[in-house]
């Protein structure tokens, strides 16, 4: 998955912003904002949600807030570098949290694990590519990341049966 938009042996040309960049972007924002929406629309039930499912919303909170400013601005820079740190982090921790978040099969793992694994699996690939300055697999891991593990499963937060969804719509 990770590899979909940039093959790892490509040179990357330009370490700029691109117009899959800008995109992801607005849609971290948009998904942001839904989310910021959904809890404001949620509130008086904010009593009755597990501490667990705040601790993964918090860091997912985290990463889609830092999504745009990693995606958009000056790349390779001090800033960069210590807010791609947090965003790391903050994907590996939702990862690990979701892991003991099971309201779809209550009690039990379901499919959206398997994600929560890839995360656990690609965030140090993230950080490791970077470091090691190899840009189209740092720019392909994170992109893989940013579509997957933030806009689809973020997406999928959002019919009425589920928590989001409910407050959103219901």
């Amino acid at each position: 998955m990770a590899t979909l938009f940039v093959k790892t042996n490509a040179k990357v040309g330009s370490i700029a912003p691109n117009g899959l960049d800008r995109v992801l972007a607005v849609a971290s924002v948009a998904l942001l904002v839904t989310v910021l929406v959904a809890l404001g629309r949620g509130y008086p039930q904010w009593g009755e949600v597990p501490a667990i499912i705040w601790a993964h919303l918090a860091t997912v909170l985290v990463s889609l807030a830092l999504t745009p400013m990693m995606l958009l601005r000056a790349r390779g820079t001090p800033s960069h570098r210590l807010l791609g740190k947090i965003w790391v982090l903050a994907m590996a921790a939702s990862a690990a949290l979701s892991l003991f978040v099971k309201t779809i099969n209550p009690g039990h793992f379901s499919l959206i694990h398997l994600l929560s694994i890839f995360v656990l699996i690609m965030a140090p690939r993230v950080w490791l590519t970077a470091r090691a300055h190899r840009v189209a697999q740092h720019r392909a891991s994170v992109r893989g990341l940013v579509i997957g593990a933030l806009l689809v499963a973020g997406f999928f937060t959002l019919p009425p049966f589920r928590l989001l969804g409910h407050w959103l719509f219901g």
